[in-house]
């Protein structure tokens, strides 16, 4: 037990050396406004290193390219993107869960469940959730399906307390899931072509474009807000059936 608890502490010691020696080779302002992000978020790096900058350290820069905060425009609206990275073995859009307690969940369950104590509350299936991303980014890009690839990682106190799929991964393992993709599907040329279609294609950051995921949810839960179809983006249309969806595309 002592062995395994040493191992550990140098394990943290030796995260911690590099996390400062990256710090310290960065110019001054750098470094002035990375450490004040660190005692900001200090209670989150006790418990390991945020997405952000699992990112910046743990993947080569050169290989993995990210894009973070990415809002697209969809037929119905708006999507938010925590995190896309573009590299020759894919493209992997990231979904982040900031949670703490036991999860509960299957990859085809619509809700997952998070219980604290005696406390239960119910979310979406944060997989059914990142799909639409997934969907936003291929519509945008027009690549291929499977070389676009859905990840969720939570941080935070949570725990697992049931089997996942492995593209559900916690703290800073989803890097070890991206890197699993040894296989290049695309060349440098089409990874800058990648990345500037992003560039061009992405909502200005700004408060107006922050608001307007929120905009598009208040509209999917308004019964009276018109519809679109997701695939075309016509109007959809309530249609009177025994079977099947109640909802259908007009085109």
């Amino acid at each position: 037990m002592t062995a395994v608890f040493t191992s550990r502490s140098r394990i943290r010691a030796t995260s911690s050396k590099r996390v400062l020696k990256w710090v310290l080779s960065r110019g001054r302002t750098a470094r002035i406004s990375t450490l004040l992000g660190c005692m900001r978020n200090w209670s989150g790096l006790k418990r390991g290193l945020s997405p952000f900058s699992s990112l910046r350290l743990r993947l080569d820069r050169a290989t993995y390219r990210a894009v973070h905060d990415l809002t697209l425009p969809t037929p119905d609206g708006t999507t938010q993107i925590d995190h896309v990275v573009v590299s020759r073995y894919g493209i992997f859009v990231i979904e982040t869960k900031n949670m703490k307690g036991w999860i509960f969940g299957g990859a085809r369950q619509a809700q997952w469940t998070q219980k604290i104590y005696r406390h239960t509350t119910r979310f979406q299936n944060p997989l059914l959730q990142n799909d639409k991303h997934v969907k936003a980014v291929q519509a945008l890009l027009e690549v291929p399906p499977e070389t676009i690839h859905s990840v969720v990682t939570f941080v935070g106190a949570s725990r697992f307390k049931t089997p996942m799929p492995e593209n559900v991964t916690q703290g800073a393992r989803f890097i070890d899931y991206i890197r699993s993709f040894r296989e290049p599907v695309f060349g440098e040329a089409a990874v800058e072509t990648i990345l500037r279609r992003i560039a061009g294609g992405r909502l200005k950051p700004g408060s107006a474009t922050n608001r307007a995921p929120v905009r598009s949810l208040q509209t999917r839960s308004d019964p009276l807000a018109e519809r679109r179809c997701p695939k075309c983006g016509s109007a959809l249309v309530l249609r009177t059936v025994k079977k099947g969806a109640p909802v259908d595309c007009s085109n």
